[in-house]
């Protein structure tokens, strides 16, 4: 197998991309231990169960919106029980199955940093982008995702993080 090696133009591309997406997480990151005290991992699981319907989500399907493996998950889930953020409720069908629900206290934090983070987003990427770049941003991102994730051309890979380990079903 030959090896295809980027381009002068695909090597820039990607050192920059690099660069830029270290730069962000640790802009946000730093924002959210300020703000909130937590990294931005632990902000994105509560935002994700501030969009889910009652504020609830299996375990498993929280893991496929977080970008994480079911562990890291559940070490997270376990920190932000212990600051009363997130509370874990039995699956009704399924024993051996979990829900992790945003608490009271789990909304006031959002609350209370979500100005804060949304300010530190467009500091750092809107508000140096046009419009059309905007769009460009967002298409290109999504192209992305769809290749790693698996397009319907091909199917989503087994390795993706939430996949790795077998978790049972609840709904």
């Amino acid at each position: 197998m030959t090896t295809r090696w980027l381009t002068p133009e695909e090597q820039r591309a990607w050192r920059a991309y690099l660069a830029a997406s270290l730069l962000l997480e640790d802009a946000i990151d730093r924002q959210l231990q300020q703000d909130a005290g937590m990294p931005h991992l632990y902000y994105s699981i509560l935002a994700n169960l501030s969009d889910a319907p009652e504020h609830r989500l299996r375990m498993t399907d929280l893991a496929e919106r977080s970008k994480i493996t079911r562990s890291r998950l559940t070490y997270a889930v376990t920190r932000l029980e212990k600051d009363g953020l997130v509370r874990r409720e039995g699956c009704p069908s399924d024993r051996r199955g979990s829900i992790a629900a945003l608490t009271e206290a789990g909304v006031a934090v959002l609350e209370r940093t979500a100005p804060g983070h949304v300010e530190t987003v467009r500091a750092a990427v809107f508000d140096h982008l046009s419009e059309e770049q905007v769009g460009q941003l967002e298409e290109i991102s999504t192209v992305i995702a769809r290749a790693l994730h698996g397009d319907g051309a091909r199917p989503a890979s087994e390795d993706l993080p939430w996949r790795r380990r077998s978790a049972p079903s609840c709904s």
